[in-house]
Protein backbone atom coordinates (compact mmCIF):
# COMPACT_ATOMS: atom_id res chain seq x y z
CA UNK A 1 0.00 0.00 0.00
CA UNK A 2 1.39 3.42 -0.99
CA UNK A 3 1.97 6.18 1.56
CA UNK A 4 -0.96 8.10 0.10
CA UNK A 5 -3.26 5.10 0.45
CA UNK A 6 -2.16 4.62 4.07
CA UNK A 7 -2.76 8.29 4.84
CA UNK A 8 -6.22 8.14 3.28
CA UNK A 9 -7.15 5.06 5.33
CA UNK A 10 -5.89 6.73 8.52
CA UNK A 11 -7.72 9.95 7.68
CA UNK A 12 -10.98 8.13 7.03
CA UNK A 13 -10.60 6.26 10.32
CA UNK A 14 -10.10 9.54 12.17
CA UNK A 15 -13.15 11.07 10.50
CA UNK A 16 -15.29 8.06 11.45
CA UNK A 17 -14.11 8.38 15.05
CA UNK A 18 -14.79 12.13 14.98
CA UNK A 19 -18.27 11.54 13.57
CA UNK A 20 -19.14 9.06 16.31
CA UNK A 21 -17.65 11.29 18.98
CA UNK A 22 -19.52 14.32 17.66
CA UNK A 23 -22.79 12.41 17.72
CA UNK A 24 -22.20 11.54 21.36
CA UNK A 25 -21.16 15.04 22.34
CA UNK A 26 -24.17 16.64 20.66
CA UNK A 27 -26.42 14.55 22.85
CA UNK A 28 -25.13 16.39 25.93
CA UNK A 29 -25.74 19.94 27.13
CA UNK A 30 -23.52 22.72 25.75
CA UNK A 31 -21.58 23.08 29.02
CA UNK A 32 -21.09 19.32 29.25
CA UNK A 33 -19.86 19.31 25.64
CA UNK A 34 -16.99 21.68 26.33
CA UNK A 35 -16.05 19.99 29.59
CA UNK A 36 -15.97 16.48 28.12
CA UNK A 37 -14.11 17.58 24.99
CA UNK A 38 -11.40 19.32 27.02
CA UNK A 39 -11.16 16.40 29.43
CA UNK A 40 -10.66 13.85 26.65
CA UNK A 41 -8.20 16.11 24.82
CA UNK A 42 -6.18 16.61 28.00
CA UNK A 43 -6.19 12.88 28.70
CA UNK A 44 -4.96 12.04 25.20
CA UNK A 45 -2.14 14.61 25.41
CA UNK A 46 -1.14 13.25 28.81
CA UNK A 47 -0.86 9.70 27.47
CA UNK A 48 1.16 10.89 24.47
CA UNK A 49 3.60 12.78 26.67
CA UNK A 50 4.10 9.93 29.14
CA UNK A 51 3.82 6.78 27.03
CA UNK A 52 4.64 7.51 23.38
CA UNK A 53 7.64 5.53 22.09
CA UNK A 54 9.76 8.68 21.67
CA UNK A 55 9.78 12.10 23.25
CA UNK A 56 7.00 13.76 21.18
CA UNK A 57 7.10 17.21 19.63
CA UNK A 58 4.09 18.56 21.49
CA UNK A 59 3.94 21.67 19.32
CA UNK A 60 3.52 19.49 16.22
CA UNK A 61 1.04 17.24 18.06
CA UNK A 62 -1.10 20.21 19.08
CA UNK A 63 -0.99 21.76 15.60
CA UNK A 64 -1.98 18.42 14.09
CA UNK A 65 -4.87 18.11 16.54
CA UNK A 66 -6.14 21.58 15.66
CA UNK A 67 -5.88 20.85 11.93
CA UNK A 68 -7.86 17.65 12.39
CA UNK A 69 -10.44 19.34 14.62
CA UNK A 70 -11.29 22.03 12.08
CA UNK A 71 -10.95 19.70 9.06
CA UNK A 72 -13.67 17.50 10.53
CA UNK A 73 -16.23 20.33 10.24
CA UNK A 74 -16.48 20.82 6.47
CA UNK A 75 -14.15 21.14 3.46
CA UNK A 76 -14.21 24.96 3.47
CA UNK A 77 -13.09 25.34 7.10
CA UNK A 78 -9.43 25.10 8.08
CA UNK A 79 -6.74 25.91 10.63
CA UNK A 80 -3.54 27.84 9.87
CA UNK A 81 -0.62 27.63 12.29
CA UNK A 82 1.21 30.92 13.03
CA UNK A 83 3.85 30.06 10.41
CA UNK A 84 1.25 29.01 7.85
CA UNK A 85 -0.87 32.09 8.47
CA UNK A 86 2.08 34.44 8.14
CA UNK A 87 3.04 32.81 4.84
CA UNK A 88 -0.61 32.93 3.75
CA UNK A 89 -0.84 36.68 4.44
CA UNK A 90 2.38 37.44 2.57
CA UNK A 91 1.38 35.50 -0.53
CA UNK A 92 -2.17 36.89 -0.46
CA UNK A 93 -0.83 40.45 -0.31
CA UNK A 94 1.22 39.89 -3.47
CA UNK A 95 -1.90 39.25 -5.50
CA UNK A 96 -2.37 36.65 -8.22
CA UNK A 97 -1.23 37.70 -11.69
CA UNK A 98 -1.88 34.29 -13.24
CA UNK A 99 -3.58 31.11 -12.13
CA UNK A 100 -4.24 27.47 -12.92
CA UNK A 101 -7.97 28.02 -13.36
CA UNK A 102 -9.15 25.26 -11.07
CA UNK A 103 -11.77 25.16 -8.32
CA UNK A 104 -10.70 23.08 -5.33
CA UNK A 105 -12.28 21.18 -2.47
CA UNK A 106 -11.08 18.66 0.13
CA UNK A 107 -11.56 14.92 0.21
CA UNK A 108 -10.09 12.39 2.66
CA UNK A 109 -7.98 15.20 4.13
CA UNK A 110 -6.37 16.10 0.79
CA UNK A 111 -7.00 18.82 -1.76
CA UNK A 112 -9.13 17.62 -4.68
CA UNK A 113 -10.37 19.10 -7.95
CA UNK A 114 -13.97 20.26 -7.94
CA UNK A 115 -14.10 21.95 -11.32
CA UNK A 116 -11.73 23.05 -14.08
CA UNK A 117 -12.40 26.24 -16.00
CA UNK A 118 -12.50 25.95 -19.80
CA UNK A 119 -9.30 26.85 -21.69
CA UNK A 120 -7.40 27.13 -18.40
CA UNK A 121 -3.88 25.82 -17.65
CA UNK A 122 -5.44 23.14 -15.43
CA UNK A 123 -7.60 21.90 -18.30
CA UNK A 124 -4.61 21.86 -20.65
CA UNK A 125 -2.63 19.89 -18.06
CA UNK A 126 -5.36 17.24 -17.98
CA UNK A 127 -6.90 17.79 -14.54
CA UNK A 128 -10.53 16.72 -14.08
CA UNK A 129 -13.24 16.74 -11.45
CA UNK A 130 -12.45 14.31 -8.65
CA UNK A 131 -8.68 14.17 -9.14
CA UNK A 132 -6.86 14.04 -5.80
CA UNK A 133 -3.85 16.34 -5.46
CA UNK A 134 -1.39 14.73 -3.05
CA UNK A 135 1.21 17.50 -3.48
CA UNK A 136 1.26 21.02 -4.92
CA UNK A 137 4.61 22.62 -5.60
CA UNK A 138 6.34 19.98 -3.49
CA UNK A 139 4.11 20.57 -0.44
CA UNK A 140 1.80 17.82 0.79
CA UNK A 141 -1.85 18.84 0.75
CA UNK A 142 -2.70 16.77 3.83
CA UNK A 143 -4.35 19.23 6.25
CA UNK A 144 -3.85 22.06 3.74
CA UNK A 145 -6.52 24.77 3.66
CA UNK A 146 -8.21 25.29 0.27
CA UNK A 147 -7.13 28.93 0.23
CA UNK A 148 -3.49 27.88 0.70
CA UNK A 149 -3.75 25.50 -2.24
CA UNK A 150 -5.28 28.20 -4.44
CA UNK A 151 -2.36 30.52 -3.64
CA UNK A 152 0.15 27.79 -4.55
CA UNK A 153 -1.64 27.47 -7.88
CA UNK A 154 -1.33 31.15 -8.70
CA UNK A 155 1.57 33.51 -9.33
CA UNK A 156 3.55 34.93 -12.21
CA UNK A 157 2.48 34.04 -15.73
CA UNK A 158 4.68 31.28 -17.13
CA UNK A 159 5.51 29.80 -13.73
CA UNK A 160 5.42 25.99 -13.77
CA UNK A 161 3.79 24.36 -10.74
CA UNK A 162 4.27 20.64 -10.29
CA UNK A 163 1.37 18.69 -8.76
CA UNK A 164 1.19 15.03 -7.80
CA UNK A 165 -2.28 13.91 -8.79
CA UNK A 166 -4.28 10.71 -8.54
CA UNK A 167 -6.85 10.65 -11.33
CA UNK A 168 -10.50 10.04 -10.49
CA UNK A 169 -10.58 7.15 -12.95
CA UNK A 170 -7.63 5.52 -11.14
CA UNK A 171 -9.31 5.96 -7.75
CA UNK A 172 -12.40 4.17 -9.08
CA UNK A 173 -10.20 1.22 -9.99
CA UNK A 174 -8.42 1.22 -6.62
CA UNK A 175 -5.15 2.67 -7.92
CA UNK A 176 -3.74 5.36 -5.63
CA UNK A 177 -0.28 5.99 -7.08
CA UNK A 178 0.08 9.71 -7.92
CA UNK A 179 1.36 11.01 -11.23
CA UNK A 180 3.43 14.20 -11.56
CA UNK A 181 1.78 16.86 -13.72
CA UNK A 182 3.21 20.24 -14.70
CA UNK A 183 0.82 23.21 -14.79
CA UNK A 184 2.04 26.38 -16.49
CA UNK A 185 0.27 29.32 -14.86
CA UNK A 186 -1.23 31.84 -17.25
CA UNK A 187 -3.64 34.71 -17.57
CA UNK A 188 -6.68 33.55 -19.47
CA UNK A 189 -9.94 35.27 -20.37
CA UNK A 190 -12.91 35.06 -18.04
CA UNK A 191 -14.93 32.08 -19.31
CA UNK A 192 -17.82 33.16 -21.51
CA UNK A 193 -21.33 31.85 -21.88
CA UNK A 194 -21.70 29.01 -24.36
CA UNK A 195 -24.81 29.19 -26.52
CA UNK A 196 -26.37 27.28 -29.37
CA UNK A 197 -29.69 26.11 -30.78
CA UNK A 198 -30.42 22.43 -30.15
CA UNK A 199 -33.42 21.81 -32.36
CA UNK A 200 -36.59 23.65 -33.25
CA UNK A 201 -37.24 26.38 -30.71
CA UNK A 202 -34.92 25.00 -28.00
CA UNK A 203 -31.99 27.21 -26.99
CA UNK A 204 -29.00 26.01 -24.99
CA UNK A 205 -26.96 28.13 -22.55
CA UNK A 206 -23.98 26.96 -20.48
CA UNK A 207 -22.72 29.09 -17.56
CA UNK A 208 -19.09 28.14 -16.73
CA UNK A 209 -18.90 30.27 -13.56
CA UNK A 210 -20.75 33.11 -11.85
CA UNK A 211 -18.05 35.75 -12.09
CA UNK A 212 -18.91 39.42 -11.63
CA UNK A 213 -21.27 40.59 -14.35
CA UNK A 214 -22.37 37.09 -15.36
CA UNK A 215 -26.04 37.67 -14.45
CA UNK A 216 -26.09 40.66 -16.83
CA UNK A 217 -24.63 38.48 -19.58
CA UNK A 218 -27.29 35.84 -18.96
CA UNK A 219 -29.97 38.54 -18.94
CA UNK A 220 -28.85 39.86 -22.33
CA UNK A 221 -28.56 36.40 -23.83
CA UNK A 222 -32.07 35.43 -22.68
CA UNK A 223 -33.45 38.61 -24.20
CA UNK A 224 -31.67 37.74 -27.45
CA UNK A 225 -33.16 34.23 -27.41
CA UNK A 226 -36.62 35.77 -27.03
CA UNK A 227 -36.02 38.00 -30.06
CA UNK A 228 -34.77 35.02 -32.09
CA UNK A 229 -37.97 33.08 -31.47
CA UNK A 230 -36.64 30.51 -29.00
CA UNK A 231 -39.38 29.39 -26.61
CA UNK A 232 -37.65 26.68 -24.56
CA UNK A 233 -34.32 26.72 -22.75
CA UNK A 234 -31.71 24.28 -21.49
CA UNK A 235 -29.55 25.92 -18.81
CA UNK A 236 -26.37 23.88 -18.31
CA UNK A 237 -24.75 24.38 -14.88
CA UNK A 238 -22.56 21.28 -14.89
CA UNK A 239 -18.94 22.07 -14.00
CA UNK A 240 -20.05 25.51 -12.79
CA UNK A 241 -18.57 25.67 -9.28
CA UNK A 242 -17.26 29.16 -8.60
CA UNK A 243 -18.20 32.81 -8.54
CA UNK A 244 -20.18 35.38 -6.61
CA UNK A 245 -23.28 34.24 -4.73
CA UNK A 246 -25.03 37.53 -5.55
CA UNK A 247 -24.55 36.77 -9.25
CA UNK A 248 -26.26 33.42 -8.68
CA UNK A 249 -29.18 35.07 -6.88
CA UNK A 250 -29.55 37.69 -9.64
CA UNK A 251 -29.50 34.94 -12.30
CA UNK A 252 -32.22 32.95 -10.51
CA UNK A 253 -34.38 36.08 -10.41
CA UNK A 254 -34.33 36.15 -14.23
CA UNK A 255 -36.44 32.97 -14.18
CA UNK A 256 -38.46 32.87 -10.94
CA UNK A 257 -41.42 35.31 -10.65
CA UNK A 258 -42.36 34.63 -7.02
CA UNK A 259 -41.19 32.84 -3.90
CA UNK A 260 -37.83 32.51 -2.16
CA UNK A 261 -34.53 32.29 -4.03
CA UNK A 262 -32.36 31.28 -1.06
CA UNK A 263 -31.75 31.93 2.64
CA UNK A 264 -28.49 32.43 4.51
CA UNK A 265 -28.45 31.10 8.08
CA UNK A 266 -25.79 30.70 10.75
CA UNK A 267 -25.44 30.54 14.51
CA UNK A 268 -24.02 34.08 14.74
CA UNK A 269 -25.15 35.43 11.37
CA UNK A 270 -28.40 37.35 10.94
CA UNK A 271 -30.68 35.35 8.67
CA UNK A 272 -30.95 36.83 5.19
CA UNK A 273 -33.58 35.85 2.64
CA UNK A 274 -33.35 36.63 -1.06
CA UNK A 275 -36.73 36.71 -2.77
CA UNK A 276 -37.93 36.55 -6.34
CA UNK A 277 -38.93 39.78 -8.08
CA UNK A 278 -41.43 39.55 -10.93
CA UNK A 279 -40.10 42.78 -12.47
CA UNK A 280 -36.67 41.15 -12.99
CA UNK A 281 -37.93 38.08 -14.86
CA UNK A 282 -36.67 37.83 -18.45
CA UNK A 283 -37.38 34.20 -19.35
CA UNK A 284 -40.98 33.02 -18.96
CA UNK A 285 -40.81 29.97 -21.22
CA UNK A 286 -40.08 26.37 -20.17
CA UNK A 287 -36.62 25.72 -18.77
CA UNK A 288 -34.66 22.64 -17.75
CA UNK A 289 -31.45 22.90 -15.71
CA UNK A 290 -28.58 20.43 -16.09
CA UNK A 291 -26.62 19.73 -12.88
CA UNK A 292 -23.98 17.26 -11.72
CA UNK A 293 -21.43 16.40 -9.05
CA UNK A 294 -19.21 19.31 -10.13
CA UNK A 295 -22.02 21.87 -9.81
CA UNK A 296 -21.39 23.97 -6.70
CA UNK A 297 -21.73 27.38 -5.03
CA UNK A 298 -23.82 30.02 -6.84
CA UNK A 299 -24.93 27.48 -9.46
CA UNK A 300 -26.57 25.43 -6.70
CA UNK A 301 -28.61 28.47 -5.65
CA UNK A 302 -29.85 28.93 -9.22
CA UNK A 303 -30.74 25.25 -9.63
CA UNK A 304 -32.58 24.92 -6.32
CA UNK A 305 -34.48 28.18 -6.84
CA UNK A 306 -35.81 27.02 -10.21
CA UNK A 307 -36.64 23.52 -8.97
CA UNK A 308 -38.17 24.32 -5.57
CA UNK A 309 -40.33 27.10 -7.03
CA UNK A 310 -41.60 24.63 -9.67
CA UNK A 311 -40.24 26.82 -12.43
CA UNK A 312 -38.53 23.95 -14.23
CA UNK A 313 -36.93 20.53 -13.91
CA UNK A 314 -33.35 19.89 -12.80
CA UNK A 315 -31.71 16.94 -14.54
CA UNK A 316 -28.56 14.95 -13.86
CA UNK A 317 -26.97 14.10 -10.53
CA UNK A 318 -26.79 15.63 -7.05
CA UNK A 319 -24.60 18.73 -6.81
CA UNK A 320 -21.47 18.89 -4.66
CA UNK A 321 -22.76 21.17 -1.91
CA UNK A 322 -20.56 24.19 -1.10
CA UNK A 323 -22.84 27.25 -0.98
CA UNK A 324 -21.76 28.81 2.32
CA UNK A 325 -20.03 31.79 3.95
CA UNK A 326 -16.58 31.70 5.56
CA UNK A 327 -14.91 34.06 8.04
CA UNK A 328 -11.20 34.50 8.78
CA UNK A 329 -10.50 34.64 12.52
CA UNK A 330 -7.02 35.52 13.78
CA UNK A 331 -6.08 33.89 17.09
CA UNK A 332 -3.94 35.30 19.92
CA UNK A 333 -0.90 33.15 19.12
CA UNK A 334 -0.75 34.34 15.50
CA UNK A 335 -2.58 31.37 14.07
CA UNK A 336 -5.93 31.67 12.28
CA UNK A 337 -9.17 29.88 11.54
CA UNK A 338 -11.04 29.93 8.28
CA UNK A 339 -14.46 28.98 9.59
CA UNK A 340 -17.79 28.40 7.88
CA UNK A 341 -20.21 30.68 9.74
CA UNK A 342 -23.35 30.35 7.60
CA UNK A 343 -24.91 28.08 4.99
CA UNK A 344 -27.21 28.87 2.11
CA UNK A 345 -30.53 27.02 2.10
CA UNK A 346 -32.85 25.99 -0.71
CA UNK A 347 -36.36 27.49 -0.91
CA UNK A 348 -37.51 24.13 0.47
CA UNK A 349 -35.44 24.68 3.62
CA UNK A 350 -32.56 22.25 3.00
CA UNK A 351 -28.95 23.17 3.74
CA UNK A 352 -27.09 23.17 0.43
CA UNK A 353 -23.66 22.23 1.93
CA UNK A 354 -25.25 19.39 3.92
CA UNK A 355 -27.40 17.90 1.16
CA UNK A 356 -26.32 19.39 -2.14
CA UNK A 357 -29.15 19.91 -4.62
CA UNK A 358 -30.85 16.73 -5.76
CA UNK A 359 -32.14 16.63 -9.36
CA UNK A 360 -35.88 16.38 -9.85
CA UNK A 361 -35.08 13.98 -12.72
CA UNK A 362 -32.06 11.79 -12.06
CA UNK A 363 -29.98 10.83 -15.09
CA UNK A 364 -26.88 8.70 -14.54
CA UNK A 365 -24.41 6.94 -16.74
CA UNK A 366 -24.71 3.16 -16.69
CA UNK A 367 -22.42 1.74 -13.93
CA UNK A 368 -20.22 -0.18 -16.38
CA UNK A 369 -19.81 2.85 -18.64
CA UNK A 370 -19.22 5.17 -15.67
CA UNK A 371 -16.32 3.06 -14.43
CA UNK A 372 -14.57 3.50 -17.76
CA UNK A 373 -14.97 7.27 -17.94
CA UNK A 374 -11.86 9.39 -17.48
CA UNK A 375 -14.12 12.27 -16.43
CA UNK A 376 -17.73 12.13 -15.20
CA UNK A 377 -19.95 14.64 -16.91
CA UNK A 378 -20.90 15.62 -20.44
CA UNK A 379 -18.97 13.95 -23.25
CA UNK A 380 -16.79 16.23 -25.36
CA UNK A 381 -18.65 17.71 -28.34
CA UNK A 382 -17.63 16.94 -31.93
CA UNK A 383 -15.21 19.40 -33.56
CA UNK A 384 -16.87 22.71 -34.35
CA UNK A 385 -19.83 22.07 -32.05
CA UNK A 386 -20.52 23.10 -28.45
CA UNK A 387 -22.65 20.13 -27.36
CA UNK A 388 -22.88 16.41 -28.06
CA UNK A 389 -26.23 14.74 -28.54
CA UNK A 390 -24.63 11.58 -27.13
CA UNK A 391 -24.93 13.35 -23.77
CA UNK A 392 -27.69 11.42 -21.92
CA UNK A 393 -28.59 14.37 -19.65
CA UNK A 394 -28.93 16.72 -22.59
CA UNK A 395 -31.02 14.18 -24.53
CA UNK A 396 -33.39 13.77 -21.58
CA UNK A 397 -33.74 17.56 -21.27
CA UNK A 398 -34.71 17.82 -24.96
CA UNK A 399 -37.28 15.03 -24.52
CA UNK A 400 -38.89 16.78 -21.55
CA UNK A 401 -39.02 20.14 -23.31
CA UNK A 402 -40.62 18.39 -26.29
CA UNK A 403 -43.40 17.05 -24.10
CA UNK A 404 -42.17 13.81 -22.54
CA UNK A 405 -43.42 13.23 -18.99
CA UNK A 406 -40.49 13.54 -16.60
CA UNK A 407 -39.82 10.60 -14.29
CA UNK A 408 -39.25 12.63 -11.16
CA UNK A 409 -36.90 11.46 -8.44
CA UNK A 410 -38.68 10.67 -5.17
CA UNK A 411 -38.10 13.36 -2.55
Amino acid sequence: MSSLAKKIVITLSILVFAYVATGYVRARSSNDQAFRALTVYSEVLNHIQREYVDDPNMHAVTAGALHGLVDSLDPQSGYLSPLEYNDFKEKSANGAKASAGVVLTKRSGYIAVLSVLPDSPAEKAGLHFGDLLEKIGGFTTAQMVIDQAQILLSGESGTVVKVSAVEMSSIRHGKLEPEDIDITLAKFPTPKLVETKIEGDIAYLRVPEFSDGMSKQVHDKLAQFNQQGAHKLILDLRDSASGNVQEGIATAQLFVPSGTITSLKGQTVTTETASADKSKVVWTGPVTVLIGNSTAGPAEIVASAIADNHRGETLGERTYGTASMQKLLQLDDGSALILTVANYYTPGGKSIPADGVAPTVEVKYAPDDYAELTQPGPPPPPPGQVVSMDDPVLKKAVEILNGATPERKAA
